[in-house]
């Protein structure tokens, strides 16, 4: 029996973490964990509530751990206590992975050095901080270290993962049985598609967001080192 845990925390972004959720509980004899700091409510950064199954200390070990990103992550960043735990559990799974910017987490942890990593589009500047390689791709394997691209990413990399645990044959059973059969009606999901002015208005619109993220990310790198 497969055992997953995904992280909880608050202001995360609730698709990074029920796209992979949905995956991984359709999988043969899995055990699929939420998990935080305790056991009360976490709301994501839109509001929607998640009751967590198990503390981060009550986890022994897991197979795969899955920490998703959201606008939360830049708290958890100098949180010693999380990173820590992510370290924990890192050192005794199978598969370390992220979903969006929750891979930075995984950078804060200490577990990108040298790896090639991908994230959400706009926090790809921030990975070379934690000494990884920046890799385009709706996934990155390097290793057992899977990081997924931004949000809608969760369900193509849990799809591959769950690949490299089960074979193809489940993995289409799982596909089939969402319908995961994309067909987006704008061809504008990634910078490197969607219209030049809309890129540029939209990164307008994170510099102050950005700023933040960054300062978060430099004294994250800095108590690494």
């Amino acid at each position: 029996m497969a055992v997953f845990a995904l992280l909880l925390f608050p202001g995360l972004t609730q698709l990074d973490l029920t796209a992979p959720y949905e995956v991984f509980c359709r999988a043969p004899g899995a055990q699929v964990h939420l998990a935080w700091k305790d056991r009360q409510p976490v709301a994501s950064e839109h509001g929607m509530v998640f009751q967590p199954s198990i503390p981060l200390t009550e986890l022994e070990r897991v197979d795969v751990l899955c920490i998703p990103g959201g606008s939360g992550v830049n708290q958890l960043l100098t949180d010693a206590a999380v990173i820590a735990e992510i370290q924990r559990l890192a050192a005794g799974a199978t598969y370390v992975t992220s979903v969006c910017t929750g891979a930075l987490l995984l950078g804060a942890a200490g577990l990108l050095r040298g790896r090639r990593a991908t994230t959400h589009w706009s926090a790809t500047e921030f990975l070379p901080a934690f000494g990884a390689i920046p890799t385009p791709g709706r996934w990155v394997e390097d290793g057992g270290v899977i990081t997924g691209g931004g949000v809608t990413a969760g369900l193509d990399f849990a799809l591959h993962l769950l690949a490299r645990l089960h074979g193809d044959d489940v993995v289409q059973a799982v596909q089939l049985a969402i319908e995961y059969d994309p067909a987006p009606p704008f061809a504008g999901g990634h910078p490197d598609h969607a219209p030049v002015a809309l890129v540029q208005a939209i990164r307008q619109r994170l510099i102050e967001a950005q700023a933040k993220r960054a300062a978060q990310v430099t004294v994250a790198a800095a108590r690494l080192a």
